[in-house]
């Protein structure tokens, strides 16, 4: 499987001018190139290909006096640029066919765009130094803080600014076939909740960080000195950054809390069962806050490559499964109930009932997993007596006492 490597860049002045023109003439070369295929869409002309466009936009503009300065980056940007465009289409088209999910039409790209991306194949010679410096075409040698080991050479690199000013080299690498953990003997359901952030079908329950409302306080104050600032100043600019330096620390500490917990999650468990969440959806709710803030689909995704890379199992089920309404004792189903309502007692067989510790028993008894009820930490409610109890006599002996019937 492949995986992507992200390190920090701290390039100089000189370079951070040289990557910013690489910015700029790839995302030229991107809205030239998609501006030329829907002038020919209106004109009902033909689907406009790759190479006819690599001539005209890169090979025969670098002539003409309005797109000169394309010859001072390298030509391997300006043509991963068009295979970006070409990425876009075929998700766009693919999405109408149903093969993925639906993606809007390919859209131009602005430079005040809060990311912006480079990519670097075999053919431009990047390299990593003797010295540990990420050698790039026309920028020099950058300064890169290695946190690891790559597994393997990679053949492309792309350089990423994100909204907060900071630079990014990310590497896409293959990893070896038969890196697996030691085999585990437990198996494990997830519920995934806003109190708690995950509740395991043995009864553990992790708390929710709540990075975002957290940070709030700091985000408002953030948030109301950019407002203040006058459109266009360089203030405004500052205060900006300030703002997203504020949000990508809230990004960075969530990804580790995640990373930390589903690492710990698959190596302790053989098989890991969740739940397929309607995230789109809850999203749209009042609870919206709270859902982004949790980030349920990037810690699902995360459980799901790392037991793919490491041979653990893991299983979805079904949203419309009724986890919450299933008692995980009996299995009788005791119909649906308000969020407010965290303990209840079934009917059927009086236990008395964990909500998020039951859901998470009856998750993984959807996906087939071997769990038994004891995990979830239920105890049974008040039985009425038999009608023959075993007593004692003050000499020690059992003996059976009858209770009459009324």
């Amino acid at each position: 499987m492949q995986l992507r490597y992200s390190f920090r860049l701290y390039p100089n002045g000189p370079q951070r001018t040289a990557l910013a023109q690489a910015f700029g003439c790839a995302r030229v070369v991107y809205n030239d190139a998609l501006r030329a295929r829907e002038t020919a869409r209106a004109a009902g002309e033909p689907f406009v290909k790759t190479g006819s466009l690599s001539e005209l936009l890169i090979t025969e503009a670098k002539k003409t006096e309005k797109r000169a300065w394309l010859r001072d980056v390298s030509a391997v940007v300006l043509q991963q640029s068009l295979r970006d465009l070409d990425t876009a289409y075929r998700n766009f088209f693919d999405g109408l066919k149903g093969k993925r999910p639906k993606t809007g039409a390919p859209r131009f790209k602005s430079r005040k765009d809060n990311r912006q991306s480079v990519r670097f194949t075999a053919n431009a010679r990047w390299k990593i130094t003797t010295g540990g410096d990420l050698s790039l075409p026309k920028s020099g040698d950058v300064r890169v803080k290695w946190s690891r080991t790559l597994p393997s050479m990679p053949s492309t690199v792309t350089v990423v600014k994100d909204a907060a000013g900071r630079y990014f080299a990310s590497f896409v690498v293959g990893t070896e076939p038969g890196q697996t953990l030691p085999e585990a003997t437990s198996e494990v359901g997830i519920d995934l909740g806003l109190s708690h952030f995950a509740i395991l079908s043995d009864g553990t329950k992790i708390e929710s960080p709540r990075f975002l409302r957290r940070a709030e306080k700091k985000l408002k104050r953030e948030q109301q000195r950019l407002a203040r600032k006058a459109k266009g100043s360089n203030n405004r600019a500052k205060a900006r950054l300030r703002v997203a330096r504020a949000h990508a620390q809230v990004a960075d500490a969530r990804r580790e809390f995640h990373h930390q917990l589903s690492t710990r999650i698959i190596g302790e468990n053989q098989a890991v069962a969740v739940e397929d969440l309607a995230v789109k959806g809850l999203a749209r709710t009042r609870l919206a806050k709270s859902v982004h803030d949790a980030g349920w689909s990037a810690f699902l995704a995360m459980l799901e490559y790392k037991a793919a890379r490491y041979g653990r199992t893991f299983v979805r089920i079904g949203r419309f499964e009724p986890t919450s309404q299933v008692c995980c004792v009996c299995g009788v189903q005791d119909g649906p109930k308000p969020l407010h309502v965290r303990v209840w007692e079934c009917g059927a067989c009086g236990a008395v009932l964990d909500r998020d510790i039951n859901a998470a028993v009856n998750v993984a008894r959807a996906a087939g997993l071997a769990v038994s009820a004891c995990g979830a930490q239920v105890r049974p409610g008040l039985v009425p007596a038999q009608r023959c109890e075993a007593g004692t006599h003050r000499d020690g002996q059992m003996t059976v006492v009858g209770i009459p019937g009324p």
